[in-house]
């Protein structure tokens, strides 16, 4: 619980000086999280390298993979699926409202890219398990957050349509995300 402490105070003394972003710097990402589907839970992993283009807006490309364990709606019955990691390939705008005074900086953000759904494993009991293909999808993503110094708050809503499974089945593939980060570059907020 000491170390725990320690390392608390040392990260608290780092944001103090650490701010985030500098037009025409780079910076990149890295954020972990929990993921939310429909009836399911899981975890999510993603790296973003980004681009300042002003003082208070990237664009980036975000690599996501979210280990989840989804909901399957069958003639209004639902079935829990086997625990699959997908993964996507985004690219993202974010718009910061900062005064350029402090360190906290709100921000709002939107993206589009592809999502690489994982094949679904479906375990009946007494009929043993069915694996169902399911193709890859385009899709967006709108987040909200804030970052304080180098470390990032966000909720993500990942817009992925739905996959159709035949004869009525079918599963839900968007997810609500909440991740904690931190990121590497990116230069100074102007005073």
């Amino acid at each position: 619980m000491k170390k725990l402490f320690y390392a608390f105070i040392v990260m608290a003394s780092l944001v103090q000086w650490a701010h985030a972003q500098e037009q025409n710097k780079f910076r990149v990402g890295l954020d972990f999280g929990y993921a939310m589907p429909d009836g399911g839970g899981g975890i999510l992993l993603a790296i973003e390298p980004k681009y300042n283009v002003a003082d208070n807006m990237n664009i980036g490309l975000r690599f996501e993979s979210a280990a989840m364990a989804k909901n399957i709606t069958a003639g209004g019955a639902s079935i829990e699926a086997e625990l699959a990691s997908s993964t996507s390939f985004t690219g993202t705008f974010d718009y910061y409202f900062s005064s350029g005074t402090s360190s906290f900086a709100p921000f709002l953000g939107a993206g589009i890219g592809y999502n690489a759904l994982a094949n679904a494993e479906i375990k009946i009991d007494g009929f043993g398990s069915e694996k169902a293909e399911v193709d890859g999808k385009f899709g967006g993503l709108v987040r909200a957050g804030f970052e304080l110094g180098k470390l990032r708050l966000a909720a993500t809503y990942n817009l992925i349509g739905k996959s159709d499974l035949g004869e009525g089945a079918e599963i839900k593939n968007s997810y609500f995300g909440i991740s904690l980060g931190f990121y590497f570059g990116g230069g100074k907020w102007k005073k």
